[in-house]
C-alpha cells in the first residue's frame, strides 16, 4: 500500500472546504499529518479491489462525519490539524494479528461486501502508533474477480484517471481524496442525506474519451501532489448521483 497527498490550495482540487484554507506558503511550512487507513488482507482471502476501494472512500466519509472528528470532539483538533496542512492519506496493510493489535486502538472499521478498512483519527507523521507504523506500506496487489457492474445512477461516483497505473494503496488513497473533496462541496443538507443512506458510491475507470470532459466541468477534481508513485496530476474526479451527492457542474 502507499500514501498519497492532495495538492494545495491554487492547484485544481475544485474544491470548497469546511473552513478558510491558510496560503500555499503556510500549508508547507504547517506541520504534517497523515489519516491512516488499514485495510484487512488475509493470505486466503483478499478484498476485490474495486470493494476495497470503494470502502476505503466510505471510511474516509464515516470518520469526517463521525461526531468525534467534528466540533469539540476527542477527535476534531487533530481532524483540523490535518486539514490545515497537505492531505495526506496513507493505506497499510494487516492480517491476523496485526488486525487484530490495529482494531484495538481508536478508529472506526468500516466493511464492505469482502473487503474491511479501519479509519484511525489523522496522527502527526513522525507519532505514528506502534502498531499501525510496523505495518507493510507496499507490495500489496488486489485484483477484481469479476468485472464491477455499471455504477449506479443514483449514487455518487469517483472516476479513476483511465491513464495511471496506480497499487491498489495508491488508488485507495484517492478514492478517498475523491469522497473528501465530494463532501467539502456539498451543502448540510445533502451530506445528512447522503450519511443517512450509508454514503452509497461506485470507484471506476474513467472511460478514457470522457476523462478530459470530466476534469474540465467543474466537478471536484482531485490533483496529486505526486510525492509516490506517480507524477502530479490530476487521479479522481467526483460526479454526484441523482439522488445523493448533487455535485455542481461548471
Amino acid at each position: 500500500m502507499t500514501s498519497t497527498d492532495l495538492a494545495g490550495p491554487g492547484e485544481p482540487t475544485d474544491a470548497t472546504a469546511d473552513a478558510p484554507r491558510p496560503a500555499e506558503t503556510g500549508r508547507d511550512t504547517a506541520p504534517e499529518y497523515a489519516l491512516p487507513l488499514v485495510v484487512r488482507i488475509e493470505r486466503n482471502g483478499p478484498p476485490a479491489l474495486t470493494d476495497a476501494l470503494e470502502t476505503a472512500a466510505r471510511a474516509v466519509l464515516v470518520l469526517l462525519s463521525d461526531e468525534r472528528a467534528t466540533g469539540d470532539g476527542v477527535w476534531a483538533a487533530a481532524v483540523r490539524d490535518w486539514e490545515d496542512a497537505r492531505i495526506r492519506k496513507v493505506v497499510r496493510r494487516a492480517r491476523g494479528a496485526e488486525w487484530r493489535r490495529a482494531e484495538a486502538l481508536p478508529g472506526i472499521t468500516v466493511r464492505g461486501g469482502s473487503a474491511e478498512v479501519r479509519v484511525f483519527p489523522p496522527v502527526p507523521l513522525d507519532g505514528w502508533p506502534k502498531d499501525l507504523a510496523r505495518l507493510q506500506v507496499s507490495g500489496t496487489h488486489l485484483d477484481d474477480p469479476h468485472e464491477p457492474a455499471a455504477p449506479a445512477a443514483d449514487a455518487p461516483v469517483l472516476w479513476l484517471n483511465p491513464h495511471l497505473d496506480m497499487s491498489a494503496g495508491k488508488a485507495m488513497a484517492q478514492a478517498g481524496h475523491g469522497a473528501q473533496l465530494a463532501w467539502w462541496e456539498l451543502p448540510e443538507a445533502a451530506r445528512t442525506a447522503w450519511r443517512e443512506a450509508g454514503f452509497p458510491l461506485s470507484v471506476r475507470p474513467a472511460p478514457a474519451h470522457r476523462w478530459p470532459e470530466l476534469t474540465r466541468s467543474g466537478l471536484p477534481v482531485v490533483r496529486d501532489a505526486g510525492f509516490t508513485e506517480i507524477a502530479p496530476g490530476n487521479t479522481v474526479v467526483a460526479e454526484g448521483g441523482s439522488r445523493f451527492c448533487p455535485l455542481r457542474r461548471g
